[in-house]
């Protein structure tokens, strides 16, 4: 099991992503510490992942508030006797549009989210971080280092590839405390919030959502997209001593969509 006896601070666990990066946390031996905004979201998580109680906990925490922040760091502690690594899940990604239809003060508080709520997380970890070594594993999205297709998220790819670049900064301030900082960059990904986009663009077209569906996956080199849970592996092993000489390094999980 990668992660025996490991607790791993999980942000932003809804339905999609978070959750199964909590439950695969959770399958691979260690414990799983959730941070979400939404309390009932946060409950059935933890219940669907471990039914006992034994190996998760929960607080409802808003990456944009420090405190909260630390209140999530702190339960890590209290419950389980430390932290071995952190994956940040928690963004706004649902602004759409680019730079002509731009509302600034929006883009701003997807930045304080994206980028800000990110680091205030990681920042809250880091004293039981240091005490043992560790990892540091942000999630960010293929549209930072390529143009995306099909939809335009210019304030999300912005913050996100801001979050990329602090990745190497932080790769070398916190890797003499042995604590490694890596991205994973998922492309389509299948589950929830893509499913709902080729629910939605088949109905607006007026054509079955396979066909959709397969605009989608022909630009893959793989014949299917890749779901929420291959982005929950890469991150699991990103966060596991397996990847321990792994720093500042972003992993695309895209069935080859963009080969870099």
């Amino acid at each position: 099991m990668l992660l025996r006896g490991k607790t791993v601070v999980v942000s932003g666990v809804g339905a999609g992503l978070g959750h199964r990066i909590a439950e695969t946390v959770v399958r691979d031996g260690g414990n799983a510490v959730l941070g979400a905004r939404t309390e009932a979201s946060l409950a059935k998580s933890a219940a669907e992942i471990d039914p006992e109680g034994r190996r998760t906990a929960y607080r409802v925490t808003d990456i944009t508030d420090e405190v909260r922040c630390e209140a999530l760091a702190a339960l890590a502690v209290e419950r389980f006797g430390g932290i071995d690594a952190v994956v940040h899940v928690a963004a706004w990604d649902s602004y759409f549009g680019g730079l002509e239809d731009a509302d600034f003060e929006t883009w701003q508080g997807v930045l304080d989210v994206n980028l800000l709520g990110t680091l205030r997380m990681t920042r809250a970890c880091l004293p039981a971080l240091k005490e043992r070594g560790g990892s540091v594993v942000l999630i960010g999205t293929q549209s930072a280092v390529a143009a995306p297709s099909q939809v335009r998220q210019a304030a999300y790819a912005a913050s996100k590839g801001a979050l990329t670049s602090a990745m190497y900064s932080l790769a070398h301030e916190l890797g003499p405390y042995r604590i490694r900082v890596n991205t994973v960059l998922p492309g389509w990904m299948w589950g929830p919030p893509v499913q709902a986009y080729v629910r939605f663009a088949a109905h607006t077209e007026g054509v079955p959502e396979a066909e959709v569906l397969a605009r989608l996956t022909e630009r893959m080199a793989l014949p299917e997209l890749a779901t929420d849970g291959d982005v929950a592996e890469a991150a699991v092993f990103l966060a596991s001593d397996r990847a321990r000489a792994i720093t500042g390094q972003s992993l695309l999980v895209n069935a080859g969509e963009l080969m870099r």
